[in-house]
């Protein structure tokens, strides 16, 4: 299911110790992976060579420090756009998983910052697993999964399991929140849920053998009567995440853009709408998200 890994480096950030861990697990030791590096273009010959130069040395570093093997790596130095590149490259090699590092950016902030990892997240319809520089990578061994009815949350529930599968000791966490609950306060934890969402991702899980443990919330009480019913819900998930420890956080990312506007950012994530724009920025461990072309 991930067998093809885009690995986009700056020289700095978690991005790499990232890959390092996350190609521990068994269902990704035999994935390629293709390393790149983005060199932006200068306004003359001697700045461009500096660039490349230096480029060539993130490359080189970063593949020295993954200590993969070595018919399993690639690297691509480009100039260019990096947003840009980024997901061209993604498209090139067809990756079934890309991963940058992210500064934690606000959403203005990245806006105005011109944010690459903001960007690619915004156009391409590929899962991406984001890495704050201040979020210490751990081994991956407590997966959590923002559970719904959509199918982006069902591809979620899949590239879980994917991963966890042959885990000694792995957890599944699988958590419900829905802030329209009139019981603000209302948690509820258990391995045989009633909610139908969660039972059938259960049952999927227990197939493969994973341990899962299912949160059931409506949010804490006492939260700020402006906030937006998806920043709720992201609050939630980002404090229940932190509460149970988890080493990684999936979310799903429907894109909800016509056919015609695919090139174009999602406005309701630029303009801070997005549950899973939320996460990615609040969250307190690495999270992936995933997309498909549900509408919604």
């Amino acid at each position: 299911m991930i067998k093809k890994i885009l690995l986009a480096v700056s020289g700095l950030g978690h991005a790499e110790e990232m890959l390092k861990t996350f190609a521990e697990l068994p269902a990704i030791k035999q994935a390629k992976v293709t390393v790149l590096h983005v060199v932006p273009s200068q306004s003359s010959a001697g700045g461009m060579t500096s660039k490349w130069e230096e480029g060539g040395k993130i490359l080189a570093n970063a593949i020295q420090y993954l200590n993969l093997d070595p018919s399993q790596v690639s690297s691509i130095l480009r100039q260019g756009e990096p947003k840009d590149v980024v997901c061209q490259v993604a498209d090139e090699v067809d990756a079934d998983l890309i991963i940058m590092g992210s500064r934690g950016l606000k959403r203005l902030q990245s806006i105005l910052g011109n944010s690459v990892s903001q960007y690619v997240f915004q156009l391409s319809s590929r899962p991406m697993l984001l890495v704050k520089d201040d979020i210490y990578v751990k081994r991956i061994n407590r997966v959590m999964v923002a559970m719904d009815d959509s199918a982006t949350a069902k591809h979620c529930l899949k590239l879980a399991i994917f991963m966890l599968m042959d885990v000694k000791g792995a957890e599944l966490v699988l958590a419900n929140v829905n802030t329209n609950w009139q019981n603000k306060s209302d948690k509820t934890e258990t391995n045989q849920p009633e909610n139908p969402i969660l039972s059938s991702a259960v049952s999927e899980a227990k197939r493969y053998g994973i341990q899962t443990r299912c949160i059931t919330s409506a949010g804490q009480s006492g939260q700020e009567s402006n906030i937006t019913s998806s920043g709720r819900a992201g609050q939630e998930i980002c404090r229940l995440a932190e509460e149970n420890q988890v080493d990684l956080l999936l979310i799903g990312s429907p894109d909800r853009r016509p056919s015609v506007a695919k090139s174009f950012v999602d406005l309701d994530r630029l303009l801070g709408a997005s549950l899973s724009d939320y996460v990615r920025v609040n969250a307190y461990c690495p999270v992936l998200l995933a997309r498909t072309n549900e509408q919604s």
